[in-house]
């Protein structure tokens, strides 16, 4: 019943996403996601990561099918496009597997095997979906926020040593060997969340059971929940308000080199174009989400969560792309989500209630301190800012001791006997 409303739920907002693209003369994410059926995809990565999710629940048999399967639709594709000169991409093939998996479900499984290849098909078209449903997102804060709030967050951020401008500096020292490697753990922090995700759901297939909690749910809750904020508390970066990215509508070409002085913020007219999507950093939240469930992984697995979080914030800030303060408001964003999600995983106890609750407090505060107190937080920087950091670090004890009394999720023992769909080991 839990899946499916949460399903309905997620085709219902898909639904608006994409009425509300085309109100503003752009394809929606359903649309754009059925084209790359036959047209190129605009990740492939992207589009085999939700193949992996979905074969999850597959024997490996039936995933060495599944995998060949879309290597050789792929590779069909691939010989037309040479053929007719058409733009060169992969990934349609793991898409259609991923549909085909959907009809066989749907025809020739019954019971908890039909609803367990569903859950597994739901897994590897949300996380298409979700790049879809974000462009979407950043299309509608372009158009219906007319104005950015930089110079209240610039202002604000003076309370933490402006350190956008810091790593911006350090990022052109370091030009190109930095900005190739930042790019690269930027652009492709879904591709390892899909991947710590798989490990996570490595014992699907045997279980026959996803576990109560996994970094999937907690990256699309992020997801679904941070580009409302965004409406709310429209921001752009120092490298658009602020920078040569900016062109006639930045306030000044100065970013890297030279801090802006601004004494009384206000709102900056922006184009339609560019996506609010700065207040809260959900590349922070997303690069957070991954470290945190890391951490009970192999050495390996926790060394790649530490890289990519350091990575991650290294190119938030290097690239211009957030402030720190809104760094910091996507740290207790993440912590409260998780903590969240983990309860309604278990159930809630009073200690999930009073972290949440933390959590959103100080959130709520962090922003509106940003909004209508950055000018005492710019004048009183040693003040404001540790208050900031300890406000932060109250969330982030609260998440560890909450986390810490948590028993681990028990595995229950394999029934004796063949594999339930080793009797059938053909994929249907």
């Amino acid at each position: 019943m839990l899946w499916t409303t949460a399903g309905a739920a997620a085709l219902a907002f898909l639904v608006a996403l994409e009425f509300a693209a085309r109100r503003y003369g752009q394809a929606g994410p359903l649309t754009h996601q059925v084209r790359e059926l036959i047209l190129p995809p605009k990740s492939g990565p992207r589009l085999y990561a939700g193949l992996a999710l979905t074969m999850v629940v597959l024997t490996w048999r039936q995933r060495l099918i599944a995998a060949g399967a879309a290597v050789a639709i792929d590779l069909a594709f691939f010989l037309v496009r040479w053929a007719i000169g058409a733009d060169m991409n992969f990934g349609n093939g793991a898409l259609w597997v991923i549909v085909g998996c959907a009809v066989l479900a749907l025809t020739r499984r019954t019971g908890a095997e039909r609803v367990l290849l569903l859950k597994g098909v739901g897994l590897g078209l949300l996380l298409m979906a979700g790049q879809k449903a974000g462009d979407a997102w950043l299309l509608i804060t372009s158009k219906t926020r007319p104005t950015v709030l930089d110079e209240y967050v610039l202002v604000a951020d003076h309370a933490l040593g402006d350190p956008s401008w810091l790593a911006g500096r350090l990022v052109e020292l370091t030009d190109p060997v930095s900005t190739h490697l930042l790019h690269l753990i930027y652009g492709q922090l879904p591709l390892a969340g899909a991947l710590v995700a798989l490990y996570q759901l490595r014992n699907v297939a045997v279980e026959r059971r996803f576990p109560r909690h996994h970094l999937i749910r907690t990256f699309l809750v992020i997801g679904l929940i941070g580009p409302a904020v965004y409406m709310m508390f429209p921001v752009v970066g120092p490298v658009y308000a602020f920078g040569a990215d900016g062109g006639t509508w930045a306030a000044a070409h100065l970013w890297p080199d030279t801090l802006p002085s601004v004494e009384l913020p206000r709102p900056m007219p922006f184009d339609e174009i560019t996506p609010r999507n700065c207040m809260p950093s959900l590349h922070t939240a997303w690069a957070v989400a991954l470290f945190i469930h890391t951490r009970d992984g192999s050495r390996w697995m926790r060394f790649a969560g530490t890289f990519w979080l350091i990575g991650t914030l290294s190119a938030t800030l290097g690239f211009g792309y957030h402030y720190g303060a809104d760094l910091v408001a996507g740290v207790v964003f993440v912590l409260t989500i998780d903590a969240g999600m983990r309860a309604s995983a278990r159930g809630w106890t009073r200690s999930d209630t009073l972290l949440v609750a933390h959590g959103t407090a100080v959130f709520t505060a962090l922003v509106l301190s940003y909004r209508w107190l950055p000018v005492p937080m710019s004048e009183h920087p040693w003040i404001s800012g540790p208050l900031m950091i300890l406000a932060m670090l109250s969330v982030i004890y609260g998440y560890l001791r909450l986390t810490a009394s948590e028993k681990p999720e028990a595995t229950p023992p394999v029934p004796p006997g063949p594999h339930p769909n080793e009797a059938r080991p053909e994929l249907v």
